[in-house]
């Protein structure tokens, strides 16, 4: 098992016991086998097989019977997602109670308040712009019992906005979480989905397999990161007084220093950054609050 550095109360810090997750979800058994260096997991450029993983991480680590997301949507990598809501819960304190979280774009896969219902017992708002996705994380939060009552999902009909339309006026988040489209239009993600498979295939790929790879309305939005999250900066200080902490990953490093001047512009009390590593790959956490 090959150790990651991720936060220290990360279930997966130590690697994935396959024996466990083989226990936990038999079906899972087929694709395991030994890698090209020798050490034992699965072809992670097989949709199937990522989706099985899951779903025994899923069941072994947070309690989770039934999951499941439709083709084409955007298959999460667990341990990556379980320390975005590690370093949450430092941020406004690990022992706090009774914490409520906004999280935008929650996607089919509910993945967000699946840990953080699990982790710390958090109950949650999630939002998405695809009436699919909440379909499916409707679906998911329906058939286990540990979410029912939990988590409240709400439609965005309006894909230029954040807050707005989602957020009442009597509602109160201790935080809100995030994890932007990161390109600006569906030519740019698929091009970059192309560039990333053939640098970890090493080798011409002629087309990109779509399958578990994300709808456009998870891939790009129109200014793609960088514009997103200008907005919804813009629109977080109409929502000062509901929400404590406004968060949101960024993983284009070089978009962070126009976000920060942007936040120096308005009239906040307090922002930062905060890194997360998972082997070679490093993200940002950007957080502000009024």
């Amino acid at each position: 098992m090959e150790k990651t550095e991720l936060h220290i109360r990360n279930k997966h810090n130590a690697g994935y016991d396959f024996d466990k997750l083989i226990s936990a979800y038999p079906p899972l058994e087929k694709y395991v086998k030994p890698n090209k260096f020798g050490s034992i997991s699965i072809d992670f450029f097989n949709a199937k097989a990522v989706l099985a993983l899951n779903k025994a991480l899923l069941i072994s680590n947070y309690g989770i019977t039934y999951w499941g997301i439709p083709a084409q949507s955007l298959c999460p990598p667990i341990p990556g997602r379980a320390d975005y809501i590690h370093y949450i819960s430092d941020l406004i304190g690990s022992d706090k109670k009774n914490v409520k979280c906004l999280d935008i774009g929650v996607g089919s896969s509910c993945i967000y308040p699946i840990i953080g219902c699990a982790e710390y017992g958090w109950e949650f708002v999630g939002s998405d712009t695809d009436s699919e996705s909440l379909e499916n994380a409707q679906k998911i939060i329906d058939n286990n019992e540990v979410l029912k009552g939990k988590i409240e999902l709400r439609l965005q009909n309006d894909s230029s906005r954040v807050f707005d339309g989602i957020m009442a006026l009597n509602d109160f988040f201790d935080v809100v979480i995030c994890n932007p489209p990161f390109h600006n239009s569906q030519d740019s993600a698929d091009k970059s989905g192309l560039r990333k498979l053939q640098n970890l295939k090493k080798c011409k790929v002629d087309k990109l397999d779509l399958n578990f790879g994300g709808k456009s309305s998870e891939l790009w939005c129109e200014g793609g990161e960088l514009g997103f999250l200008l907005n919804m900066i813009a629109e977080s200080s109409h929502y000062r007084n509901n929400c404590c902490w406004f968060t949101s990953l960024v993983s284009k490093e070089s978009n962070l220093d126009l976000l920060c001047r942007e936040l120096s512009f308005r009239d906040v009390a307090d922002y930062g950054t905060i890194s997360m590593k998972q082997g070679n790959k490093i993200s940002r956490i950007l957080a502000w609050r009024y």
